[in-house]
């Protein structure tokens, strides 16, 4: 097993067993690469893939500690049962079974198990939907739901900004985070919405504004300024789709700038926590993401632009008492002060409602 499997098997054990509590402090990066005699890099991925689980957090002057007792419960809950049933269906194939059969005897059995035990009373939590783009802020928003709203859970699916505005028209979301700036209209947002809901009534709530800029590490030791220093360094990508993207290939074109020579454009990661992951480990010498990426990484940021990000919601899914929780949520001077404590938003406008016709 390599260092960062055993670093990462280590402390999700921890967590499973209680030896390590809700709200307990993780070592620093660097003292925890010299207990296992390792890169500083290691340390990092590891407690990266922690916190995409969903088990660990990180706040800005606050070091690592161990998420609420809710995300985790529910992620090593969820996981553990998938890989008994991974295991199950694939028992089952070996024994010359097709899945649709397995699927079948599952879900007889299923039915008849649940006529012996009928649902609890207890009125199960509706679940809300969001899709759209990566925000260190949506991942504290998923993290603290269940205290805002007890009879909510809030499911969370980065899958770029175009990809959360397509669920939404499709009926896959109810709410979608989108941060699409249009150069025609040097807006954000509102011409996509025309543009891929026609016909509805949506409400842009802006969550905040955000700085995008280039990602670099401490020092920025080739010392870049802007999108065509690019040409000269080894860059990590977002993917497609995306608003960074959106903004960085329209950017590119107005410059001229021909991106197949810019070595990594190609390179595409979901989040930008990963860009930042991947500039504190050396693989790249620079990304383009948001500050707060980079400031939970401790590394070094060149501004470029600063950026709305919306949350898009319907007018069919604005009364859900949940989206009103957390709309008031977002107006309230709780919120914005824990906005301003991730750091690299401007709050000014968040919670702010502009209806689009």
């Amino acid at each position: 097993m390599t260092v960062f499997k055993e670093i990462t098997a280590e402390i999700r054990q921890k967590i499973m067993n209680g030896t390590l509590k809700v709200g307990d402090s993780l070592p620093s990066v660097r003292g925890m690469a010299d207990r296992w005699g390792c890169a500083p890099g290691t340390v990092q991925r590891a407690y990266r893939e922690l916190a995409v689980q969903g088990l660990i957090t990180t706040k800005v002057g606050q070091g690592t500690c161990v998420a609420s007792t809710a995300v985790a419960h529910t992620t090593i809950r969820h996981a553990t049962l998938v890989n008994h049933v991974e295991v199950f269906l694939l028992e089952m194939m070996a024994a010359g079974y097709s899945p649709k059969e397995a699927e079948g005897a599952l879900q007889e059995v299923l039915t008849r198990w649940q006529t012996r035990f009928p649902a609890s009373a207890e009125t199960p939590k509706r679940v809300l939907r969001f899709v759209g783009s990566h925000d260190p802020v949506i991942a504290l928003l998923h993290g603290r739901f269940s205290e805002l709203a007890p009879d909510y859970e809030l499911s969370v699916n980065f899958v770029g900004s175009m990809g959360g505005l397509l669920a939404l028209a499709r009926q896959g979301a109810d709410i979608a985070g989108c941060h699409l700036w249009d150069d025609e209209t040097n807006s954000y947002n509102r011409p996509y919405i025309e543009r891929m809901l026609p016909g509805h009534r949506v409400a842009m709530v802006t969550l905040a504004h955000r700085r995008l800029g280039l990602i670099v590490p401490p020092s920025n030791p080739l010392d870049l300024q802007d999108i065509p220093d690019l040409l000269h360094a080894q860059f990590i990508n977002r993917q497609a789709g995306t608003g960074t993207r959106v903004w960085l290939d329209k950017r590119c074109k107005a410059l001229g700038i021909d991106t197949s020579k810019i070595n990594g454009y190609d390179w595409e990661v979901r989040t930008h926590l990963q860009v930042a992951g991947a500039v504190a480990e050396m693989q790249a010498d620079v990304g383009l993401g948001v500050e707060a990426a980079a400031l939970a990484y401790g590394l070094d940021f060149v501004r470029l632009t600063t950026e709305r990000y919306d949350l898009v919601i319907t007018e069919e899914t604005w009364s859900v008492p949940g989206v009103q929780i957390l709309v008031e949520w977002l107006q309230s001077a709780n919120a914005q002060k824990a906005i301003n404590n991730v750091g690299g938003y401007d709050v000014t406008e968040t919670g702010r409602v502009v209806w689009v016709n």
